[in-house]
């Protein structure tokens, strides 16, 4: 069977990068090894959180699936920091387990030019350094022009709970044997990680009592810019808030080398930003508590999913553990925590476009690329999705910025820095979070989404639209002057005992840390939502840092206009460091503002390369 591209593996990463692909009129092929678990969720039962709410929204404005999907599928939802500013304001919706595989795969059968397979992918046919196909377990080969691994945690998966251990995928799934070889054997680098998942209790045996409630928002929200909430505020399920504490931390002391991590029996590197809760009792041994929660997986099982508390310790110090936890003293354990280490490639051997520098046409995305979390892997998935479609196409590769969107600071810190440990996402990784926010992700990458054919007519439409209301909303604000006497009450008792000398336009009012739009809409002669309103109330004021860090992105975008030849032989680039020379040649940055990312090379570095790529290839020195 014959394809323009075919994907392999059917996780978050995946998905994306089938649907993306199919929607560009690609004919595309999903081959994963069990149709069931396809868009499955084997460990956090969530989409969104701390920065990666906002992945999830820069998914949707570029035309990708993720969010439409948790918005038809979860169980709570609300906005993480909203008392803090609004470069750290992100979505969280508790996904439900069953719900959501079953709206994504409804989807994704939607899609005329899109096949859906089930088989074990176990090799590679490629010739030439160029991919033609992939053979299943079976033997069966399927060819294709592009080709997109996102194997998730299958590769030489292996599940570790205390020193025992199994040759096995999540769910006991058969776990692929030979790929991650026939990668290593192309030239691939290749990786051990590991991440794992905490138990599932039963509900009925928890003391509620002792725990403390984690209630939705009241106020409707989505991750789609096109969609409309369609959930009952009132009728959120709840989540609760348990506390580790020190006869617990005692217990895992106890038994470290009973852990398959302490004691010896884990060859993959964990997650530093999401530890098991050994590693946490370790590296934080001055806490005197850590935070867990108490989570829904599905309305249709009862489990209960014991979120922070991953481990990979025996099962017998597990029982113990969880019984040490305040309100869980009776808690039956449904399903035991274990550890799983599988195995993944360099990064730094991929393209900023996510394509492979050593084998053409061949594309990674997800976990195989280093990354933990789903959406992570949905925001690569999709531009490798988006990126395959468009070479096959001969058109160039969409690389987002750092300035543009999360998704782009991500690649970039893979195909850049790499990673020896499960990669996740921060707010502090983006430099210009200020201008990567919740609200304004359609405004930012909406456009790409339309020139690649996943945006609609009618989305961008919509996006014109709202682009419209927002500059009529701030002209309003700057044509209408207010005068002391013309003061409502909301305002008096805002400015408190200050009061206005001589009158002022809104706009200007505005900028003042007590004022709220809100107490501006009485004023203004035309309506508006209250999603315009948010937009351009963080953009008054916060006007004068985000000008700021917009004259730092002139700065970088300097930088990046900046190509490097790919024909560059760097051991001719004399007085370079050299690990500079080293690392410079291994990543082969195609800019001089990438290049200046790369772990080892200085200032005097960069320095003296642009000084040789003017001398050698006539490109302009670059000044501060």
């Amino acid at each position: 069977m014959k394809y323009d591209i075919i994907v392999v593996g059917g996780g978050h990463a995946g998905c994306e990068a089938a649907a993306s692909s199919a929607k560009q009129g690609l004919k595309t092929a999903l081959i994963t090894s069990n149709k069931s678990n396809i868009a499955d969720m084997p460990c956090n039962p969530s989409i969104g959180g701390t920065a990666k709410g906002i992945v999830v929204r820069e998914i949707d404005a570029l035309g990708g699936l993720m969010g439409k999907i948790a918005d038809i599928s979860h169980l709570q939802i609300k906005m993480l920091n909203s008392g803090k500013g609004p470069a750290v304001k992100s979505l969280r919706a508790q996904g439900d387990k069953v719900t959501y595989p079953k709206n994504m795969v409804k989807e994704l059968e939607s899609i005329e030019t899109l096949d859906i397979i089930e088989a074990m992918v176990e090799d590679l046919i490629v010739e030439n350094n160029e991919i033609k196909g992939v053979v299943t377990l079976t033997g069966e080969k399927y060819y294709c022009k592009a080709l997109i691994l996102t194997t998730g945690t299958y590769l030489k998966s292996k599940i570790l709970i205390g020193d025992t251990s199994k040759q096995e995928g999540p769910h006991g799934e058969v776990s692929s044997k030979h790929l991650s070889d026939k990668l290593a054997s192309l030239g691939f680098e290749i990786q051990r990680l590991k991440t794992g998942t905490p138990q599932r209790l039963d509900p009925n045996t928890i003391d509620y009592s002792k725990l403390i409630e984690e209630n939705g928002d009241l106020i409707p929200l989505t991750f789609s810019f096109d969609n409309e909430a369609s959930y009952d505020v009132n009728n959120q399920r709840k989540c609760y808030l348990v506390y580790t504490n020190a006869n617990t931390h005692q217990i895992i002391r106890d038994n470290l080398t009973r852990s398959a991590m302490y004691g010896g029996y884990a060859e993959g590197i964990g997650p530093r930003y999401c530890p098991s809760i050994e590693d946490k009792v370790v590296r934080f041994s001055d806490k005197e508590r850590h935070q867990l929660f108490l989570e829904p997986e599905s309305d249709f099982y009862p489990d209960l999913y014991l979120q922070g508390f991953s481990t990979s310790m025996p099962i017998d110090i597990q029982e113990e553990m969880v019984h040490s936890l305040v309100g869980l003293e009776n808690a039956k354990i449904l399903k035991y925590a274990y550890a799983i280490e599988y195995d993944a490639i360099n990064p730094l051997q991929m393209y900023p476009s996510l394509e492979s520098k050593l084998i053409k046409n061949l594309y990674t995305a997800g976990q195989i690329n280093g990354t933990s979390g789903y959406e992570e892997a949905a925001g690569q998935g999709l531009i490798a999705g988006i990126n395959a479609g468009l070479k096959l196409k001969g058109k160039d590769p969409l690389i987002l910025k750092r300035n543009e969107s999360y998704i782009g600071v991500l690649i970039d810190d893979l195909v850049t820095k790499g990673t020896q440990e499960p990669y996740r996402l921060l707010t502090s990784r983006a430099e210009y979070r200020l201008i990567l926010r919740h609200d304004n992700a359609d405004l930012r990458l909406r456009k790409y989404g339309y020139q690649t054919g996943l945006i609609s007519e009618k989305q961008m439409q919509r996006l014109r639209e709202k682009e419209q209301n927002i500059a009529s909303l701030t002209k309003e604000l700057k044509n209408i002057k207010i005068h002391p006497k013309e003061i409502n009450t909301e305002i008096k008792e805002a400015l408190q005992i200050e009061e206005l000398s001589s009158g002022m336009n809104l706009y200007e009012l505005l900028k003042r840390p007590q004022i709220k739009i809100s107490f501006l809409k009485e004023y203004l002669k035309n309506e508006y939502t209250e999603e315009i309103f948010e937009i351009v109330e963080i953009a008054i004021k916060y006007e004068g840092y985000i000008a700021k860090t917009n004259r730092e992105v002139e700065k970088m975008l300097k930088l990046e206009s900046k190509k490097i030849p790919k024909d560059i032989n760097y051991a001719k680039v004399k007085n370079l460091a050299s690990e500079a020379r080293q690392k410079l040649e291994a990543i082969r940055p195609e800019t001089i503002a990438q290049a200046t990312r790369i772990s080892g090379v200085n200032p005097t570095d960069i320095s003296i390369l642009t000084i040789y790529l003017k001398k050698e290839y006539g490109k302009e020195e670059i000044h501060d």
